[in-house]
């Protein structure tokens, strides 16, 4: 897995809490910012986060480059309406070769992970097989009815691997730009960073906070599981580790 902080709203934490001052005053835009130095800047933010004041943080939005993740993860986490996403498409890029992730559980059993490649193997088998099978085809109706064989070839494989593509495993890997605003990610990050959620976007959830932590530490430094400063939401399904969650995310 690779997640990079592609970019993010200039001088996050000063536009939120110019945003949040100016419901309150009667300056003007450049004089509400002008009053905010780095320090009352910190004090809002905090202040906001205490009243629970959260419509101000959406003006704050957070672009991140994700890659070596599973189409299993892409189902999770387009669940997440309030974001924007560009993922790589399976209708224009063949998966020759396709790359796919490796649940921790399979890759610590030998005979698990022997039966997990195995069916990696054959699932790429079937894909080119099916690609071929389908491209044989298509290209000869497309001649058949007047395209020259160079463009019949290319327009040929690309409806192929449409269908062909039915037969790749939740494991495949897959790469998205994603964006969120800060409240999104706030309500992202009390989901997923809960050890309750499924493993591999709860590391994904714990590198894009860390990564919003660096260029927006006041904004962020209560994010987390909700089990940070409250109660645990999972009743009977809790993990029961509250105390180490709170050390872990103040360490």
């Amino acid at each position: 897995m690779k997640v990079t902080l592609l970019a993010h709203t200039p001088d996050p934490e000063l536009t939120v809490a110019s945003a949040a001052r100016l419901c309150y005053s009667p300056s003007t835009i450049d004089e509400v910012r002008e009053k905010l130095t780095p320090e009352k800047t910190a004090q809002f933010v905090d202040m906001l986060s205490e009243i629970g004041h959260e419509s101000p943080i959406e003006h704050a939005s957070f672009t991140f480059g994700i890659e070596g993740v599973s189409r299993a993860l892409l189902a999770q986490i387009t669940r997440h309406r309030m974001a924007s996403f560009s993922v790589q498409s399976q209708r224009y890029v063949a998966e020759a070769q396709f790359e796919y992730v490796t649940p921790p559980e399979i890759e610590n059993d030998p005979e698990a992970k022997k039966l997990f490649v195995e069916a990696m193997e054959k699932d790429q088998e079937y894909y080119d097989r099916l690609t071929e099978t389908l491209k044989k085809r298509h290209k000869a109706d497309m001649m058949a009815n007047g395209m020259d064989e160079k463009s019949a070839d290319r327009a040929a494989e690309k409806k192929a691997i449409e269908d062909a593509r039915f037969v790749l495993p939740n494991a495949c890997d897959t790469k998205m730009i994603l964006t969120m605003n800060a409240r999104s990610l706030h309500n992202f990050f009390r989901h997923r960073c809960c050890n309750r959620a499924q493993w591999e976007i709860r590391e994904l959830a714990y590198r894009m906070l860390m990564l919003c932590r660096e260029v927006a530490p006041n904004l962020f430094k209560n994010a987390g599981p909700s089990c940070l400063t409250g109660p645990c939401p999972e009743g009977k399904m809790t993990c029961g580790k509250i105390r180490e969650m709170r050390e872990k995310y103040k360490a």
